[in-house]
């Protein structure tokens, strides 16, 4: 009985060391920066805010800012894409042709739920 506590402390002694090896290799990886060549030759980033779209529906028609360059999709509330249309100014008016009722509105990441009365 004595020799199996023996070999079963000596294991949990090699166990510990094992795990304080590695956590003082991960707390010395990240105490320690590390920069790469290509990363001290890049240039700084200018960090730039994006702005995000803005979508309002008056009456039959949506007015989306701020979304030059992306694509206004109408999608009906059982998944189908009613329409797609490139927005190609800052403050687009766009006239939609549907009936009356609930859509999603969806420009890049912006996705809204509106009715069209």
């Amino acid at each position: 009985m004595a020799k199996n506590a023996y070999i079963c402390s000596r294991n949990i002694v090699h166990m510990t060391r094992n795990v304080l090896k590695y956590a003082l290799a991960v707390t010395l990886s990240l105490a320690v920066p590390t920069l790469s060549v290509a990363s001290e030759m890049a240039a700084p980033e200018m960090a730039t805010e994006q702005v995000e779209p803005t979508i309002s529906v008056q009456q039959s028609s949506v007015i989306v800012s701020g979304a030059v360059g992306e694509t206004l999709e109408v999608v009906s509330l059982t998944g189908k894409s009613l329409m797609t249309v490139r927005i190609d100014s800052p403050s687009q008016r766009i006239e939609l042709n549907v009936p009356k009722g609930c859509y999603i509105l969806k420009v890049g990441k912006v996705v809204r739920k509106v009715t069209i009365r």
